[in-house]
């Protein structure tokens, strides 16, 4: 089965691709395009299908560049491929043609920039926690460091969980509120003390303050469709015990 590549129109011709699961070589639980060494997933079927991403965004395979993510707002500046263990940061940035910057995400959202005219990208992993922490603003201010300016910066959000998928507590909503009571607007309420949460309609809202030429989502949810998207959410109401990590990549 061929590689199915989600591509957005905001990003123009800069080339760049959020990578469903069909494809691949990965079994089982993980079966099409499982692009996480941190699944229990064989290494060799994750090697395969980064090398199969690689190809398609063509770049060598040690020039996709992934990290070591943890829902955190550190940003990477790379100019090549970065040393093993990778590094701990949630963005990268890049100003080096033919380097393939990546995130790996199931159900937060990865979020994909360019500046065409500064020849400047960067990718994102925003969960909850990165959002609120500041990741989007921090790979945006990255970018500006590398010459980017934000009127000309493009942003996508890719496939992630979407509102009706995303139900939380009261807690979570909380914290949202605690740290601006304006972010109230993103909750819409559910069953006695739920909530649902809308994180790309938040993470769009937050890109669009900074003034970007053009903010988007790609619409789709990785909760509500098993076939095309691994999702951690889904796996845990379904007593599953591992689940796959999508990719998204782009480059110069």
């Amino acid at each position: 089965m061929s590689l199915e590549v989600i591509t957005a129109p905001a990003l123009g011709a800069v080339r760049h691709g959020f990578f469903t699961r069909k494809g691949g070589v990965s079994q089982g639980l993980y079966a099409g395009l499982n692009c996480g060494s941190g699944s229990h997933d064989t290494p060799q079927a994750v090697a395969a299908n980064r090398a199969m991403v690689a190809d398609a965004l063509d770049v060598p395979p040690e020039r996709l560049i992934s990290l070591h993510q943890i829902h955190s707002a550190n940003v990477i500046t790379v100019t090549g491929p970065v040393p093993t263990p990778r590094p701990q940061a949630d963005a990268l940035v890049t100003a080096t043609p033919g380097l393939a910057i990546s995130t790996l995400t199931a159900d937060c959202q990865p979020v994909l920039f360019a500046d065409p005219q500064a020849g400047v990208i960067g990718a994102a992993h925003a969960g909850w926690k990165g959002a609120l922490g500041g990741v989007l603003q921090a790979t945006v201010a990255a970018m500006q460091a590398l010459g980017a300016a934000r009127e000309n910066i493009r942003a996508a959000i890719g496939p992630c969980i979407s509102q009706a998928a995303y139900e939380v507590g009261p807690d979570f909503r909380a914290t949202f509120c605690a740290a601006n009571p304006n972010y109230g607007r993103f909750f819409a309420p559910g069953t006695g003390d739920r909530w649902f949460f809308d994180l790309p309609g938040f993470s769009r809202a937050e890109l669009e303050a900074l003034g970007l030429a053009r903010v988007e989502w790609t619409g789709q949810c990785t909760y509500s469709d098993p076939d095309r998207f691994y999702s951690w959410r889904r796996t845990c109401h379904e007593g599953g015990q591992d689940y796959g990590r999508l990719i998204a990549a782009i480059r110069l």
